[in-house]
């Protein structure tokens, strides 16, 4: 039995391991560029806590850097909590190799992460700065999108101004009942001793219903409609029919090689005030005199954004949400059959009768004015096509039109061009791809802190990890160290023509590749043409 099997080594003889740790861990595994990389960043101009200490008094603490290498290794290996950590560095040879033998508490792992959410931020940015660097980011074509991730947050704790408005018209209701029936009651506690008192149960609505009166008064001195006591700053979002407590995480990913330039969260539950905001932010990154196209999904479509985007220079391919179907599949007409005569100022209905701008005018958010249109009650009364136009209860129709319609119609045309529609098409495959990743390779579905300002800085991080990652797989470990190098000596030239040409390399033999695929598929489906 002997031959057959391979045997183990005896646990007990003196050297099992051998005499260094660093002979376990391989020239070109992840943890040395985590090493390397970290080593060259500024801990304190990055801002870092305790990164600036000069005291001998104490204990020494840890050091800033080594705790952003234990995060990243475990961001890139889906095991963000600290207390998992804690365990991987007593246990994992990698991680042995990349704290030195050091072995923090999961307190000090987990205090690094919420009290440096600013560094953090300035981490992903510094990387992104440097895939900037190497051409790894024009941002000439940039795509953004969001994501709802759930927050750390119970649902038991949320209070709603819609359900405490319910609830306490249900307690009234029942105290009103109760007092109308406390006399029976009385006279049955008095049989039953068993039977509470009726004091005793009109005492806890009471209760309740202070309890509700408290949380109504907290919503409306904050002016929210909804408050979460384990994370305020959390809000209740709805996708797809099902709600959960989460931040809306914004991405703006590159279209060259699919790096994520600039991210953000908010607390909103839609996109429609994102798209300029992360405009802007994505134009710091690549400079002034870049013209960025930013392409996105309905879900952004914001007349104002767009505008904003227009006033600096930034070219937005927006989808536009079709809002008249739902009118249309009713049978009645929608705005869009209402056409509107520049010259003159007035629309023209389907029936070729006008409607004049009338004198009464609305302000909506962002103070973009509206003006109304309308046609007499007499010409809509005596109009055939009375019944698909307005209700019966309507005296006349009423259109309006905003003071950005004008560039509301450009933009229309603009979206059915060959271009615009292919840049639309071409959006999905960029931007789920980073969202796809962090998922999925990542496994990163939720936050594990709690409040705006550290969730931003946990969000920065999964960002930094996966633009680290996407980097050490496009030019590999080696190279990404030979660039650290190079970053070191100054000389960062040189090592720039070696990526751009290997990365000219494969781009060069993938479309080969992808060629190659085509001619061999083409040959299959006429050889089974012939077949038959």
């Amino acid at each position: 039995m002997s031959n057959i099997y391979k045997q183990g080594e005896n646990r007990k003889q003196q050297m099992f391991f051998p005499p260094s740790v660093d002979e376990y861990v391989n020239e070109d595994n992840p943890v040395r560029a985590i090493e390397d990389y970290v080593e060259l960043l500024d801990m304190v101009e990055l801002g870092f806590t305790k990164s600036a200490l000069n005291s001998s008094d104490g204990q020494p603490a840890y050091h800033p850097k080594l705790l952003l290498k234990i995060y990243i290794y475990g961001y890139l290996n889906k095991i963000r909590s600290s207390r998992k950590l804690e365990q991987e560095i007593k246990r994992n040879i990698e991680m042995m190799w990349l704290c030195a033998g050091l072995t923090p508490s999961n307190k000090t792992i987990s205090n690094f992460r919420k009290e440096n959410a600013k560094a953090l931020k300035k981490v992903f940015r510094e990387f992104v700065l440097l895939c900037k660097e190497l051409e790894l980011i024009t941002g000439e074509l940039v795509v953004v999108d969001g994501a709802f991730f759930r927050a750390n947050a119970s649902k038991n704790q949320l209070i709603t101004k819609k359900t405490v408005v319910k609830d306490l018209k249900q307690i009234d209701e029942k105290i009103e009942n109760y007092l109308k029936t406390m006399e029976f009651e009385d006279s049955q506690a008095k049989k039953d001793r068993n039977l509470k008192p009726p004091i005793e149960k009109l005492s806890k609505m009471k209760k309740r219903k202070d309890k509700l009166d408290k949380d109504l008064a907290l919503l409306e001195k904050m002016g929210v409609t909804q408050y979460n006591r384990t994370d305020p700053d959390a809000k209740l979002m709805r996708k797809y029919g099902y709600s959960q407590l989460s931040y809306n995480s914004q991405i703006a990913v590159d279209s060259s090689y699919k790096f994520i330039v600039a991210t953000e969260i908010t607390p909103k539950g839609n996109d429609m005030q994102e798209l300029h905001k992360m405009a802007l932010q994505t134009k710091e990154v690549v400079g002034e005199k870049i013209k960025i196209t930013i392409v996105a999904d309905t879900g952004y479509y914001s007349a104002n954004e767009i505008k904003k985007c227009q006033e600096d220079n930034i070219e937005a391919i927006v989808s536009i949400p079709n809002t008249q179907k739902v009118q249309k599949d009713k049978g009645f007409f929608s705005k869009d059959d209402f056409i509107y005569d520049k010259e003159h100022n007035h629309y023209i209905c389907p029936n070729k009768k006008i409607l004049t701008q009338t004198q009464s005018t609305t302000v909506r958010n962002h103070n973009i004015i509206n003006h109304y249109y309308k046609a007499g009650s007499k010409t809509c009364k005596a109009c055939p096509l009375r019944d698909k136009c307005i209700p019966q209860k309507t005296a006349c129709k009423t259109v309006s039109r905003t003071q950005l319609a004008d560039m509301v119609e450009s933009h229309k045309e603009k979206m059915k061009t060959y271009e615009a529609k292919k840049l639309i098409k071409k959006r999905g495959s960029i931007v789920e791809h980073p969202f796809g990743t962090i998922k999925q390779h990542l496994g990163w579905s939720h936050f594990l802190v709690r409040g705006y300002e550290k969730v931003e800085g946990e969000n920065a991080l999964i960002m930094f990890t996966y633009n680290f990652r996407r980097l050490l797989n496009l030019i590999g470990i080696t190279l990404f160290r030979k660039l650290l190098i190079a970053l070191k000596d100054g000389n960062i030239d040189e090592i720039k023509a070696e990526i751009v040409a290997y990365l000219s390399y494969f781009r060069g033999y993938f479309f080969y590749f992808l060629q190659f695929l085509k001619i061999m598929t083409f040959r299959e489906k006429k050889c089974c043409y012939l077949r038959y």
